[in-house]
């Protein structure tokens, strides 16, 4: 874990003081800091451990910390409460959630499965610790193809809640599903005129993109991976430019391990800021909330007992999977 960090992993407008604080009360109270690929570069250079939210949650569980501060959302630090049900999980912003999972609300969730009934339900990680419970696997972007060819060909499949993925795997895999009419506001925001008019730009530059961006963002992409994957694409890809398709947060890490490339953000409908494609949700987290955070032990992630254990048991099957693989 980082006790200490140099200049070039601080902003110039950070506080330093505080990121010393962090630091030090950090080291005080034996915590982990957790930071996704969707955080702002401060925080992620703050954190001990960068990456998506399973891996995350895997890793803290590995460790032996008192508390984990997940800088991230809400259904992410939930993750790592199921996995880590003896340590404290802490999040900067209790209302930082995601609008996958706000799509998906429990009664909305059981109606859905009443109306189609003696199907599989296979949930995108993005979803509450209550619609995990009453799921039979759970789900991430990097083996969401593997869990999907795992379950005989004769069984009936529910996926949710997210669409787009959902469309990208019966591609993949020609497993007919009924799939949760939800989204990602982030992966939905790539504007195609926009992004066919940078490539003229840069027409040397690969197209890169997430598996929850729409089917016709999808349909241009040279690859389509995971926050991770992609990450390792552009690592061992012998190309130098890429527009990139995904939350511009990845970016931070992204240049880290390759300097010497050219990383675009895929451009959004909006005329915001970056005019990339940005999570609201990702970035309520702060550096000063992470202080407080973590200095005040609050807010904390709570779930029953009983909602935990049967969490925790489509996650293990998904997870079983992935042990295979390694086998």
């Amino acid at each position: 874990m980082k006790d200490t960090l140099s200049p070039t992993e601080i902003l110039n407008e950070v506080d330093w003081e505080i990121c010393d604080e962090i630091l030090s009360l950090k080291a005080q109270k034996n915590a982990v800091i957790l930071a996704h690929y969707y955080q702002e570069p401060i925080i992620q250079d703050l954190a001990d451990f960068v990456g998506d939210s399973l891996d995350l949650s895997r890793r803290a569980a590995d460790t032996n910390a008192d508390i984990i501060v997940f800088a991230g959302v809400h259904f992410m630090a939930e993750t790592a409460k199921i996995l880590s049900p003896d340590k404290k999980v802490l999040i900067p912003d209790l209302n930082a959630s995601c609008s996958l999972a706000e799509s998906c609300s429990l009664t909305e969730f059981e109606k859905f499965v009443k109306e189609n009934p003696g199907h599989t339900i296979v949930s995108y990680i993005n979803s509450s610790a209550e619609i995990k419970a009453k799921s039979d696997f759970i789900c991430t972007s990097s083996n969401a193809i593997r869990v999907i060819e795992s379950i005989p060909a004769d069984e009936r499949i529910l996926f949710l809640p997210d669409k787009n993925l959902g469309e990208y795997l019966i591609r993949k895999t020609g497993r007919p599903m009924t799939l949760w009419d939800g989204a990602c506001s982030v992966h939905e925001a790539f504007s195609i005129d926009k992004i066919l008019r940078l490539h003229q730009k840069h027409p040397k530059a690969k197209f890169i993109a997430h598996p929850e961006s729409e089917r016709h963002i999808l349909k241009i992409a040279d690859f389509i991976g995971s926050t991770s994957s992609l990450i390792n694409f552009v690592k061992m890809d012998n190309s130098t430019e890429y527009i990139v398709a995904t939350e511009a947060g990845i970016l931070h890490q992204m240049q880290k391990a390759v300097p010497d490339k050219t990383l675009i953000p895929a451009p959004a409908y909006e005329d915001n800021t970056c005019s990339c494609s940005e999570c609201d949700f990702m970035k309520m987290n702060s550096v000063s909330k992470l202080y407080q955070c973590l200095k005040n032990e609050t807010p904390e992630i709570t779930i029953p007992e009983i909602t935990r254990l049967k969490a925790i048991e489509p996650i293990q099957r998904m997870l079983a999977l992935s042990q295979q693989r390694l086998n």
